[in-house]
């Protein structure tokens, strides 16, 4: 007896108002393409024709239309199958390369410092030339096509089968996840509008600390300095271990950001960076949160405009829960669909790493570092290295490169000295161009051959600076990655690496190489430098582990909660904060009246992202770990032009292994005992 399509097991993202419709002319089709090319091939008919019925619409066809088309854009296994992969392969490059290079350069105004043009560049930015496309591939029937042909496997299937898969069977599967669900097209353009809205916002929020003063009432700070939230007060945090006053700023900043996540920065304050300098000379202390003496009242702050931001990206993530059926909510799609990895391996990993007994040495090691009790801010400390002040580093990083263009330019010779061939070197280096971003660093890659990639970085006001030449090689690692999987990935279909997280392992590995490139490495040895990397490594990825923990935590509650006011939403993430400092952190760091773990802005922009950087810490280790007495540059270039499998095939492949923190654990507590 035929099995009908009933008994067919739905694909991924179908539309709920399809589900089981038109059962006769399913079975129908069916039965007559098994007729026409034999029971052999039943199992690709009925999974193909199942995937084509799921998508389909009244827009598309009558029934008898559905039967025509699956009948005869049906392609047998053979070579026509695999012409038509290739067929498929150059369409959606050249499609969907020539749209990212479009939104590119639609954006960049608004990405980049300098130039601003209000009102104009807002709508170069959130312009989209193609604002049905999803909708066209399935109207112009492309998308049936590829659905009807080609298995679209769902995570459980490639976590399974995939390391028995040629290049061209995974070449298949990406090529039928390439169509999703249909999103109508002005939820497509309210999701970019509030895209836009929110990384706009969070790339305006520098808060003035021309003002601020510490518990001795002392300024430090130019009266026109302003410091991008989270990023660069984290980063000048760190920059005060340096300094002689240093702990008493480093505290003051801390209450900076306090003031960021609960929301009370006075209005007054943040009036400065939009109106230029004012008239008003009163003090700000962050941690009483006064002016001239005076206490804030709740109404001349920022209040919850942070948290309104954050139940806009939970309310667009609600509208697309709709149109993924088999992922309903935002978490689900981000562990499932873009980062390839179960939700609940991924919280195991971040609470391995948190719950790790090494941990507590770790701890009184930063201690004697600092040689006093640690607090809350020293979760930031991860520079071990070399105890050298900012303005030795500033200095090292203008002799060499005075501005972004120089390291430009210089990147060819920067690649050689890290060990690049002489052509890979030139190639490569002079693919990336580097430019000054409005907000934080980023990297762009190229979609097409034709292209290179792009660098964004940040700078001080007359130099590049440590800070912007560190960010700069945390992007270089991007680049590189995002260029050999480019240009030397097996085939189009297969280019880029699985998740952010594998792209995050090399901008950590080439972040912590800044120092080499400035000639600054500690004498010792390799051992040495890998012991020192390790423990830095360690630091970082428990430091972001938390935040990390923090953002599933309040994704869940919003998800049981959905009229969650923004107050509400506040106050659940400044308790979560609370209860996940006082599990994993408190009994190292004391308590902590900032809750630091909620300060990190991607969650405004990003939503689910951070533990990318968690996973990237500890995949960026392995791959250390395994580059060990190996080529640097001849790795990087095979294990990121492996193609885009899951991460736990694709951290195989790379070093023999699937990802795990076990490495990083181990091999810290090695260096400690080293130490």
């Amino acid at each position: 007896m035929a099995r009908g399509y009933a008994k067919v097991r739905l694909p991924l993202g179908g539309n709920p108002l399809h589900n089981g419709r038109m059962t006769e002319a399913t079975k129908m089709a069916v039965a007559q393409l098994i007729k026409r090319h034999g029971e052999g091939e039943r199992q690709r008919i009925e999974r193909g024709v199942s995937q084509s019925v799921h998508r389909w619409s009244a827009e598309d066809g009558d029934d008898d239309l559905m039967v025509k088309f699956c009948v005869e854009r049906f392609v047998p296994e053979g070579p026509d199958l695999v012409r038509l992969l290739s067929r498929l392969e150059g369409a959606l490059e050249q499609i969907n390369g020539h749209l990212y290079e479009m939104h590119r350069t639609l954006r960049r105004h608004a990405d980049l410092a300098g130039d601003e043009f209000p009102f104009v560049d807002d709508l170069l930015a959130t312009f989209d030339p193609a604002p049905d496309l999803t909708d066209q591939f399935y109207r112009q029937k492309l998308a049936f096509l590829a659905l009807l042909n080609f298995d679209r496997d769902d995570l459980a299937t490639m976590l399974r089968d995939g390391g028995s898969w040629s290049h061209e069977r995974w070449a298949k599967s990406r090529i039928a996840q390439s169509f999703g669900p249909r999103i109508p097209k002005e939820l497509s353009q309210k999701a970019r509008m509030i895209g836009h809205a929110c990384q706009q916002w969070v790339a305006k929020f520098h808060v003035p600390v021309g003002r601020l003063v510490d518990k001795s009432g002392t300024r430090w700070y130019a009266e026109d300095r302003a410091l991008l939230t989270h990023w660069l007060v984290r980063e000048e945090i760190k920059a005060q271990y340096h300094t002689e006053p240093g702990l008493n700023r480093q505290r003051a900043l801390a209450h900076v950001l306090g003031r960021a996540i609960d929301g009370t920065i006075p209005k007054a304050i943040m009036d400065r960076a939009g109106a230029g300098l004012d008239t008003d000379p009163s003090d700000w202390d962050a941690a009483k949160n006064t002016l001239g003496g005076k206490a804030v009242v709740d109404t001349d702050t920022m209040g919850l405009a942070r948290y309104e931001r954050w139940i806009d990206q939970f309310n667009l993530a609600r509208e697309f829960d709709a149109y993924h059926p088999e992922h309903p909510t935002l978490i689900a799609r981000k562990f499932e669909l873009a980062r390839e990895m179960p939700e609940l391996e991924v919280e195991r990993l971040l609470v391995e790493l948190l719950d790790h007994p090494v941990r507590t040495e770790l701890a009184q090691f930063v201690a004697a570092k600092l040689g006093r009790p640690l607090e809350p801010f020293d979760i930031y400390f991860d520079d071990i290295a070399e105890a050298r002040p900012g303005t030795e580093l500033d200095d090292a990083v203008t002799a060499r490169f005075p501005d972004e263009k120089a390291f430009e330019r210089a990147l060819p010779e920067v690649l050689r000295e890290l060990g690049y061939s002489a052509d890979d070197a030139d190639f490569l280096g002079s693919k990336v161009r580097v430019e000054i971003a409005k907000g934080s660093g980023h990297a762009m890659r190229p979609q097409l051959t034709q292209y290179g990639a792009w660098l964004r970085t940040g700078r001080l006001k007359d130099k590049l600076g440590w800070d912007g030449f560190d960010t700069a090689m945390h992007e270089l690692g991007h680049n590189l990655e995002q260029l050999c999987s480019t240009y030397f990935a097996p085939r189009p279909a297969l280019r880029n690496v699985p998740n952010t997280a594998c792209t995050e392992a090399f901008a950590f590995l080439y972040q912590s190489l800044g120092k080499r490139v400035l000639k600054l490495e500690s004498p010792g040895g390799a051992g040495r430098a890998f012991a020192t990397d390790t423990i830095q490594t360690m630091l970082a990825a428990c430091q972001i582990a938390g935040p990390s923990l923090l953002e599933l935590h309040t994704w869940r509650w919003l998800y049981a909660n959905p009229a969650a006011t923004p107050a509400q939403l506040r106050a659940e993430v400044l308790a979560t904060a609370e209860r996940l400092w006082e599990r994993y952190y408190e009994r190292d760091f004391g308590k902590d009246p900032y809750r630091l773990l909620g300060a990190y802005q991607h969650m405004i922009t990003y939503p689910l992202y951070l533990a990318d950087y968690t996973i990237g810490h500890v995949m960026s280790h392995q791959i250390r770990s395994h580059m060990r007495g190996k080529d640097l540059a001849g790795e990087t270039k095979r294990i990121t032009s492996l193609g885009r499998f899951t991460p736990d095939l694709w951290m195989r492949k790379a070093v023999g292994g699937p990802v795990s923190a076990r490495a990083l654990c181990d091999d810290t507590a090695a260096a400690l005992a080293r130490a």
